[in-house]
């Protein structure tokens, strides 16, 4: 009975180890995080201000910045677009995730259609809290073509974690 009970839970940890992860990096060998890698790459997405610093305004830490995307290789529909952080060594996980509909009034993009070669703008995508800390986030946007094939564009943008970094 202690033979099998030992087996059991060796089985248990294997399945579970051999499971992706919940916020879906499972092979912390590659860069990106799951729902991203494999898609071929059919749209630019930017930052700017990047590196971010954060500023002091009262009690409140600022990083601005804004975020950009473009439609490269076609007319493109969104599926999704989001955010993973990294802020600390267990790497990526999820932050934001946006509908097509919270898309289009994020980025100004009527409908979440992203017409071709015209680019599309968070402008205060800022970070905020009351202590600064550096971080980075993967911002990604998945879009699909008339013929329903998925494409990706993402951006890292660099938090500091001090102002005036440098």
């Amino acid at each position: 009975m202690r033979t099998f009970l030992l087996l059991t839970l060796c089985l248990t940890g294997l399945i579970a180890r051999s499971q992706p992860q919940p916020y879906g990096w499972s092979n912390k060998s590659r860069l990106l995080p799951d729902k991203l890698r494999l898609l071929p790459v059919g749209l630019t997405l930017w930052h700017t201000n990047n590196p971010c610093v954060p500023v002091l305004e009262g009690d409140m830490y600022y990083w601005k910045h804004s975020t950009m995307v473009r439609a490269e290789v076609s007319d493109l529909e969104l599926v999704e677009a989001g955010s993973f952080i990294w802020y600390d060594s267990t790497g990526w996980h999820p932050n934001m995730r946006y509908n097509p509909d919270e898309f289009a009034d994020t980025f100004v993009c009527p409908q979440g259609k992203l017409q071709r070669g015209q680019t599309y703008t968070y402008p205060k995508n800022w970070r905020y809290g009351k202590q600064a800390y550096g971080g980075d986030a993967l911002w990604y946007v998945i879009a699909k073509d008339r013929s329903g094939k998925l494409y990706k564009g993402y951006g890292l943008i660099e938090t500091e974690g001090k102002p005036n970094a440098n």
